[in-house]
Formats: C-alpha cells, sequence, structure tokens
C-alpha cells in the first residue's frame, strides 16, 4: 500500500484544459457538419444528387480536419485523464484502502477490456470518490452525494454508444438522404459530446477539490507526516 500522496492538481486542471480543447473540436464539427448538410440538401431533387463537385469536396476536407482534430484532442485528454485518474486512484489508496473493489493497476487497465469497460471504470471511480469524501461531511463517505460522478459516467457511455451509431451509419451511408441523415446523427453525437466534456471538467474539478481537502483534513490510516507536506512540489 503507498504511504505518501501525490498532488493530483496540476493533472487536474491540465485535463480540464484538454476537455475544453475537446469541446471545441466539436463545435468546429458540427459547423463543418452543418456546412456540408446545407450543400448536400440544396443538392437534392427528387432523391437524385446533384452537387458541384469541387464545392463538395472542399465541404468533405473540411469536415474530414475537423474530425481529425477531434481525434487529436480525445487522444491527448484521455492520456492526461488517465494519469489524473491513476495518481488520484494512488492517493484514495492512502485515504482509505478499504473503499476499492478492484485493485490500483484497474484505474488504467478497466478503459481497455471490452464490453466489461461499460461499468468497470465506473466502478474504480466510485471507489476512489468514496475515499475521497472529506472527514468532516455531514454525511458518510458511503452515502455522500455521488451526482457529479453518475452524471459523468453516464454521459459518457450514452456519447460512446451514440457516437460509435453515428459513425457507422455515417460511414455505411450511400444515397444523398442516407448522408444527410448521418450527418445529423454525428452532429447530435457531437452536441451530446459538448455536454460530456462538461460534466466531466465537473466531475474532474470535484474530484481533484475532494481529495485537496481530504490531504488538509488528515486522519486516514497511513498518515505518518502532516498531509500538506506529502503534495511535495508536484502541482
Amino acid at each position: 500500500m503507498p504511504s505518501t500522496l501525490r498532488s493530483p492538481l496540476g493533472l487536474g486542471k491540465a485535463v480540464c484544459v484538454l476537455l475544453g480543447a475537446v469541446a471545441v473540436t466539436d463545435v468546429l464539427s458540427i459547423a463543418a457538419g452543418v456546412h456540408s448538410r446545407m450543400l448536400l440538401a440544396d443538392g437534392l431533387d427528387d432523391g437524385f444528387l446533384a452537387v458541384d463537385e469541387q464545392a463538395w469536396t472542399l465541404a468533405d476536407n473540411m469536415y474530414g480536419s475537423a474530425g481529425a482534430l477531434q481525434g487529436i484532442a480525445v487522444l491527448a485528454t484521455g492520456i492526461v485523464f488517465l494519469v489524473w485518474l491513476r495518481r488520484a486512484r494512488h492517493n484514495a489508496e492512502v485515504f482509505d484502502p478499504y473503499c476499492h473493489t478492484l485493485r490500483p493497476g484497474w484505474a488504467i487497465g478497466a478503459w481497455f477490456v471490452p464490453i466489461a469497460n461499460l461499468w468497470l471504470p465506473y466502478r474504480v471511480a466510485t471507489g476512489v470518490w468514496t475515499a475521497s469524501v472529506p472527514p468532516d461531511t455531514l454525511v458518510s463517505r458511503a452515502t455522500a452525494p455521488r451526482g457529479v460522478l453518475n452524471a459523468w459516467w453516464a454521459a459518457l457511455v450514452a456519447t460512446q454508444i451514440l457516437g460509435r451509431v453515428a459513425g457507422g451509419y455515417y460511414d455505411r451511408a450511400e444515397g444523398g438522404d442516407e448522408i444527410i441523415r448521418g450527418l445529423d446523427l454525428v452532429m447530435a453525437a457531437n452536441a451530446l459530446d459538448i455536454g460530456a466534456a462538461v460534466v466531466a471538467i465537473l466531475f474532474v474539478r470535484r474530484l481533484t477539490a475532494m481529495q485537496d481537502l481530504r490531504a488538509w483534513a488528515g486522519g486516514f490510516p497511513a498518515q505518518e507526516t502532516p498531509p500538506r507536506a506529502r503534495w511535495g512540489h508536484a502541482h
């Protein structure tokens, strides 16, 4: 069991900034999707598609570029988020090693297990959340409010499912009507992803703040030195 704490403050801020970047790329993707949809809708006549090739190529390139930016932002955010969550899980083991149903390595590994990654990361986050509740709360740690935690996970799962469905439909679309419906689905998924990013920021900020308060309060089994000293310089 680890005996020292590591500050999640700097990583938490970095994750929030990157989540904001993800939301910005979602907005760009929606704008590119609206442009493509308008171009297709104007060129659709009784089910037949007649769109200027040069204009469509430009619109398609814009849409692809927006998607590439989304991919880069999501990848960078995912990496930093996992580093932050691993650190938060490390601290939670110091705060209370009995709140967890999965070993520390699952803070990262749980995300890469097919199908099971729909609930295993939530189990990890639940243990971290419970262990991080400050001891001076008016309710017991086991029954502390988890609204932000639950909203984060629900939004994450919903946006992943809708994103995969929408992306698959768009990739298989052939006719003008199908492409337009595919664009509508992808834009809806992007809009949901913006909401999920906002909720994720709230979750990261809340859990980071909880761990900071918990470290200040002390009173956990592994404590041997003043809690603030354990943050060291890793902010």
